[in-house]
């Protein structure tokens, strides 16, 4: 077992168990909008597509606000709705919140 398995084994049994605390749930959250300029970082041609995103934040309020402002230095634009669940995390907590694996899915308009 590597170091960095015991370190993902370690955070989340200690999460689970109360030996490790945070202010913050863990959430992920989709959101309906267009990808409006082209981003190195992300694969996603340009038009209408779903965001993903995990995030640890303080509340579903929060985590809706994170996919908006985190979308939006993307280059990505929420224009539907936005769903949040509550989700196991696969990255531990931080001192602030935080999202991680963003993925984009485009669409095809059906106007």
């Amino acid at each position: 077992m590597s170091n960095q398995d015991q370190y993902s084994s370690d955070w989340k049994l200690k999460l689970r168990y109360g030996k490790l605390h945070t202010p913050y749930k863990h959430f992920t959250a989709f959101a309906e909008g267009r990808m409006e300029k082209e981003s190195s970082a992300f694969e996603c041609p340009l038009g209408p597509a779903w965001m993903a995103m995990k995030m640890w934040a303080t509340d579903a309020d929060e985590s809706g606000d994170m996919i908006q402002v985190i979308g939006g230095q993307i280059g990505f634009t929420v224009t539907g709705k936005i769903e949040i669940y509550d989700t196991e995390p696969t990255q531990p907590p931080r001192d602030k919140p935080f999202g991680y694996d963003i993925s984009f899915t485009p669409f095809t308009d059906e106007d």
